[in-house]
């Protein structure tokens, strides 16, 4: 069995229990929606919102924010499988140990997608103007950041195995530094001289550039090239990381 046919094997059983019950995808977006309610009218006014849209600054934001949080944490299902044997049982099997991988990484870009239409078609009644093609193209751009952020957790729950608490300190000790140095709910123009130091070299925070410049219609800014680099490279890392860690 080659590795393309294995990965796509790999990601119909990972989809599988998302299919049967799809309202976990509809869950897991709560808290976008209430940051939506709540937090986007308190952004009125605050300079650095670009044309002064709140919601075309603030959505591709809200969006990156759930690439983030979902595909961080989806090692924790293979931690799971570890506990229960179920993983051993699928490395005795024909199945390529990178598709093993890929197959889970891909896997992420489907309820990545989903939920971000989701939060797209919510926030047009609330003031949204989104270049169609544009929020396709920032969709998937997303999707390949999320394949890596993905596997780098498969890769982190492959280290620390039985050991679950080292898994969620690490991943919440990196998810909420990249996501305040991303710009996602607030400007960071102001920021001080050490922070913009790290705000240069978070992946993410040119990704949301690149979402934003994506869903105002802007495909020649620099941004998107800049973010379209990070997404790939974040990719190419993580698939890299893990499928050496799967391997193991």
């Amino acid at each position: 069995m080659n590795v393309v046919t294995g990965s796509v094997l790999v990601m119909n059983r990972e989809l599988r229990p998302m299919v049967r019950d799809p309202f976990t995808v509809v869950f897991s977006l709560t808290q976008p929606l209430i940051l939506l309610a709540l937090f986007g009218p308190l952004l009125g006014g605050i300079p650095g919102l670009g044309d002064g849209n709140v919601w075309d600054w603030f959505v591709p934001g809200v969006l990156a924010m759930i690439a983030i949080f979902g595909t961080s944490m989806t090692g924790s299902n293979l931690l799971m499988e570890l506990r229960e044997g179920s993983h051993e049982r699928m490395l005795v099997t024909p199945l390529p140990r990178s598709a093993l991988l890929i197959g889970r990484a891909v896997k992420e870009m489907v309820p990545l997608a989903a939920q971000s239409v989701l939060i797209v078609l919510v926030a047009l009644p609330l003031g949204l103007s989104v270049d169609p093609f544009g929020a396709v193209v920032g969709i998937l751009l997303l999707g390949v950041f999320g394949i890596g952020l993905g596997a780098l957790s498969y890769s982190l729950a492959l280290t620390v195995q039985a050991q679950d608490w080292v898994f969620w300190a690490v991943q919440q000790t990196l998810m909420f530094p990249l996501l305040i140095l991303s710009g996602t709910m607030l400007p960071l123009d102001d920021a001080p001289g050490w922070m913009q130091v790290l705000v240069d070299v978070n992946p993410l925070g040119y990704v949301v550039s690149a979402e934003r410049a994506l869903f105002a219609g802007d495909f020649a800014s620099v941004e998107v090239l800049h973010g379209a680099v990070a997404a790939v490279s974040v990719a190419v890392v993580g698939l890299g990381v893990g499928i050496r860690a799967m391997r193991r």
